[in-house]
């Protein structure tokens, strides 16, 4: 009995042991793995200390101290390039959530991914990835969401063993170069709830199988090179909210059991070879927001009946075969902003009843068989215009080629805007001596502050440690080892913003001046040859004192790291106050004017008073800091520059993403006209809240641009202007922004033409604010980019 129970004892002992030693083993190959990565390479305070990885960027633990979360999406401080396949997946039988979103990997997706055996989710969207996706993904059989959309060099087609991945919930593998047929044992994932393989070169019909995926809410298959029939098991996915299959080759008719799709509130099938008639059961989808049925061969009659569709926002049935009247029923959809019915066989008059939409502000009728008189629309907002003696006409016109429609629109109640007369004189007498002094002022401002850098330079001193560190305008003591003190060695706690070169962190000097800190991600303090280069770049830019720069107080080159010494701003950058809800608001119109012509006097100043000339080449939001008063104040002037010193200026592809120039994608010579472009973008951002992405696409095609009201894309969060100088400025400046935004460099204006515009008067705006179009804008901004001898707006 007795020795049953010592048996038991050591049993239980053996096993603790074992587990221990399994316990420490695991966590040894972890610390290992992520060691062995490269991913991090001491670009955090912790160092090689893989005791402490449960602090690094992106890492998070469970309470053994077990990797279980690695997100890099927001983190710029580690650096996976073409290091990807470095780390050791077999190592986290922890991990649960991988996601290296917008980091620019490069290279294939590893097949040993697959070794990850308790992954949930895995997303490497926009991670410039190329190759085949690994059949191994298949082994991940916990994921739940798999997102590797906008990774244009992938290639191959989906392996079908993604079907063993039945707890998947979201798939999307959009806007890459995948090709083949869709697999149809994606019909296995019946968890699936988001299904997005659209703008691929995917061929092949529609599985049947895909009507299997019960769970189904969004089903996104358009731009690739699919054929047929939609399957008719389609129709069963009862929960189905967002159908999207334009752009592609299917054919056939709408059936009468897509009356299933009640909860649909996207239908898409535009640019397809759809026929027959549009079935009427459609009108009893009553949650449909948007209908894309252009660009097929429909015939027959629009039904009176999709008059009961409240809910409908957009209607789309352009370039079809439909012919009869327009059914005046669609006076009935209070909510429709838009409707496009043109390139049919309709004919009849137009619906008197379209006046009772109020929201309609795009309606495009054109080349169809239209006859009679326009009636009024002055309670929609259409953009109406007075041509020429009483003739009103809707800009653009949506009426072209029904050559037996009366040219004008019907006049009662509708009202436009004269322009006022300028007393140009006038703004002559009041603007030119203030011009005059203003010029003066900041000329001698200027030679004070050069005189005053050149009598200040302070020789650059050898800390202890044989390393640099030099703070200009303070005791000349201060070392690296007072930052160290101040920042508590770049405590996460002192960080107050990540960019691409670099994390800055706010720390208290000694003598009580509050400063930034720019610690630069790359450690090159080993290398002579970038010291030399790196104390030259710094000399050269104390010299550089203008209102609008931040200015740099010095600098510290010390073996573990390096970082810029800036002068603190309380705001923080643009791009954090035009996303806080709070400082939104508080940054007015007037105050969002000011901040962009901050932002041209600093532009023009390194272009045009620097000698020799200082391209920035990273304009961005986030280079923009403000100060308590929402001064804008230009930052990381050269930082660029300075990373690349043993490089020619002229071969270099710098920048954020949304803000680089067009012609940098097939010519790497940066000028200061890649300035002015990136000026133009974050110029427009600051009007409408958010960066420009859908503005700047639009300038491809300019008659997109046509249909968009001005005041459509400014910041909705702040009132529109009553005061007429306002009104007058956002108007101007956008003009401005445009100009900067040419295509073609040398139809840029330079920022010294920019800034002489700013101290014109504006004329009076000839309609009113809430008529202007963006292609009015964009258009009087091209013409004044092409010719830039007087002021314009």
């Amino acid at each position: 009995m007795a020795s049953s129970f010592t048996n038991t004892i050591i049993l239980g002992v053996t096993i603790l042991v074992s587990f221990a030693t399994t316990k420490s083993a695991a966590d040894d190959s972890e610390a290992k793995a992520v060691l062995e990565s490269g991913w991090w390479s001491n670009s955090h305070p912790y160092g090689n200390d893989t005791s402490q990885r449960c602090k690094w960027p992106g890492i998070s633990c469970n309470p053994a101290g077990s990797i279980t979360k690695i997100d890099l999406s927001d983190t710029f401080d580690v650096e996976v390039r073409d290091r990807f396949g470095k780390l050791n997946f077999s190592s986290f039988p922890n991990l649960v959530h991988l996601d290296l979103n917008h980091h620019w990997i490069g290279g294939n997706i590893p097949p040993q991914i697959g070794e990850l055996s308790a992954l949930k989710q895995l997303r490497l969207s926009n991670c410039d990835l190329s190759g085949e996706l690994p059949p191994s993904l298949g082994n991940l059989t916990h994921l739940e969401v798999l997102e590797i959309t906008g990774n244009v060099n992938i290639n191959g087609s989906i392996p079908p063993q993604l079907g063993k991945l039945e707890k998947l919930v979201t798939l999307g593998v959009s806007q890459c170069g995948i090709v083949g047929p869709i697999p149809s044992a994606l019909g296995q994932l019946t968890n699936l709830q988001y299904l997005s393989l659209s703008d691929n070169r995917i061929n092949g019909s529609i599985p049947p199988e895909i009507g299997l995926l019960s769970n189904l809410v969004y089903l996104f298959l358009a731009n690739n090179m699919l054929v047929g029939s939609i399957p008719n098991t389609l129709y069963n996915l009862t929960n189905l909210e967002m159908l999207g299959l334009g752009s592609n080759k299917l054919e056939g008719n709408l059936p009468p059991d897509i009356e299933n799709l009640k909860n649909l509130s996207v239908l898409s099938i535009t640019s397809n070879s759809f026929a027959g008639h549009i079935p009427l059961v459609l009108c009893h989808l009553t949650k449909l927001k948007y209908m894309y049925l252009g660009g097929n061969q429909f015939s027959g009659s629009i039904p009176s009946c999709i008059g009961s569709l409240s809910n409908l926002t957009e209607l789309d049935l352009h370039s079809n075969l439909l012919q009869g009247s327009i059914p005046q029923e669609i006076g009935n959809l209070e909510a429709l902003r838009s409707l496009d019915l043109s390139q049919n066989r309709l004919s009849g008059s137009i619906p008197s009843q379209i006046a009772k939409l109020r929201r309609l502000s795009n309606l495009n009728l054109t080349f169809n068989r239209l006859s009679g008189n326009v009636p009024i629309l002055s309670s929609t907002r259409l953009r109406i215009v007075d041509i020429t003696n009483g003739c009103y006409k809707i800009y653009p016109e949506p009426f072209e080629g029904n050559k037996d429609l009366s040219p004008c629109i019907a006049s009662s109640n509708t009202t436009t805007s004269t322009p006022n007369n300028t007393n140009i004189a006038l703004y002559i007498k009041i603007f030119l001596p203030i011009a005059i002094c203003y010029t003066f002022s900041i000329l001698c401002c200027l030679l004070f502050s050069r005189f005053k850098a050149k009598k200040n330079h302070v020789a650059i001193q050898p800390t202890k440690n044989g390393d640099i560190c030099s703070i200009w305008n303070y005791d000349g003591k201060i070392a690296y080892e007072d930052i160290i003190a101040a920042t508590e060695d770049f405590d996460f706690r002192y960080c107050i913003g990540v960019g691409g070169y670099g994390s800055v962190y706010r720390a208290q000097l000694p003598c009580g001046k509050v400063v930034a800190l720019k610690k630069l991600h790359r450690l090159e303090a080993e290398n002579p040859a970038f010291d030399n280069s790196f104390r030259n770049e710094i000399k050269f830019l104390t010299e550089i004192r203008h209102r609008n720069i931040v200015k740099l107080h010095g600098f510290c080159l010390h073996r573990r790291s390096m970082f810029l010494i800036y002068e603190y701003m309380e705001k923080g950058s643009l791009f954090y106050n035009l996303r806080d809800e709070v400082e939104a608001v508080e940054m007015d119109w007037t105050k969002r004017i000011e901040i962009i012509k901050g932002m041209a006097h600093a532009l023009c100043y390194l272009h045009h008073d620097c000698i020799p000339p200082i391209v920035h080449r990273d304009i961005s939001s986030n280079n923009v800091l403000l100060n308590s008063g929402f001064q804008a104040f230009l930052a990381d002037f050269g930082t660029a520059r300075m990373l690349e010193l043993d490089s020619s200026n002229h071969t270099l592809l710098v920048g954020t993403r949304g803000y680089i120039a067009p012609e940098l994608a097939y010519t790497m010579a940066v000028t200061e006209k890649c300035d002015v472009y990136s000026f133009g973008v974050v110029a427009l951002e600051t009007l409408m809240g958010k960066h420009p992405e859908d503005v700047l696409s639009w300038l491809s095609s300019p008659t997109s641009l046509v249909n968009t009201k001005l005041i459509d894309v400014l910041d909705s969060r702040l009132p529109l202007p009553t005061s007429q100088l306002v009104a007058r400025n956002i108007v101007h400046v956008a003009t401005l922004a445009f100009a900067c935004l040419n295509q073609q460099p040398k139809s840029r204006p330079i920022m010294k033409e920019v800034c002489k515009e700013f101290l014109c008067g504006q004329k009076s705006l000839s309609v009113p604010l809430r008529m202007i179009s963006l292609f009015q804008v964009a258009k009087q901004g091209m013409h004044m980019g092409e010719s830039s001898e007087t002021c314009h707006v």
